[in-house]
């Protein structure tokens, strides 16, 4: 976990307010899931192997060694989990000099949450080398902490990368709202007990108690994040 920014924001009286906002990365500040699909396409080809799409729904979101590893199965590659690994996020990173694109309304939710000073972490299943070259895109600056999936004990969809998330901000769980896209990070996000804003990208998302789905990121600012805490208790 690498901290950047220590500085805790101002919360409202009796911690009833919006204490932090933990946000995913790939699918949902960048559009990079359409990256790792094509780059795990590339290396199972040079491998003599051809993926189904229909597994992009199964390795979306998830930790690369539980993607890489159901890859090597799916397609009986001869490799071993760590060098694919490795290929991986080596093809990843090529394309990441060829340009990173954000999704629609990540750049303006952003830096709304950095004026008005409220504790923002990047919570990713991607290692810490693709989170380090991702910020240098959305600006490090706009995040206290972030959290890759290689430095928790377990990543999502454990709870872990949120609860330490949450904790490095100082902030409890419950009065954190997560943005994530896929079920795989919503599934951590609910497990850690945060309030969780959904923003589907590969597969569909249905609503459920603690969970607002959205169509874009272009509808979620400040007033809609304060507002998820209204209601709690």
């Amino acid at each position: 976990m690498t901290s950047t920014v220590p500085a805790l924001g101002t919360l409202t009286a009796e911690g009833s307010a919006l204490q932090a906002v933990l946000l995913d990365m790939d699918g949902t500040l960048v559009d990079t899931e359409g990256f790792w699909w094509d780059v795990e396409k590339e290396v199972f080809a040079s491998l003599g192997h051809t993926l189904d799409d229909a597994w992009r729904h199964v390795v979306v979101g998830g930790p690369m060694t539980r993607s890489a590893g159901f890859l090597i199965e799916a397609t009986g590659a001869d490799i071993p989990l760590a060098e694919l690994t490795v290929l991986l996020n080596d093809g990843f990173e090529e394309r990441l000099d060829g340009g990173l694109p954000l999704m629609p309304g990540a750049a303006r939710l952003l830096a709304e949450l950095s004026e008005y000073e409220i504790p923002t972490a990047l919570v990713s299943a991607s290692h810490r080398r693709i989170i380090d070259r991702v910020l240098t895109t959305l600006g490090a600056q706009h995040f206290a902490l972030s959290v890759a999936g290689d430095e928790v004990p377990r990543t999502k969809p454990h709870p872990d990368p949120y609860l330490a998330a949450a904790a490095g901000l100082r902030a409890d769980p419950v009065r954190c709202a997560v943005v994530e896209d896929t079920v795989t990070g919503v599934t951590a996000a609910e497990a850690a007990g945060c309030q969780v804003v959904a923003v589907p990208s590969v597969g569909p998302i249905t609503p459920a108690a603690r969970r607002t789905v959205v169509p874009s990121l272009e509808v979620v600012d400040l007033t809609f994040l304060h507002g998820l805490m209204t209601h709690m208790g």
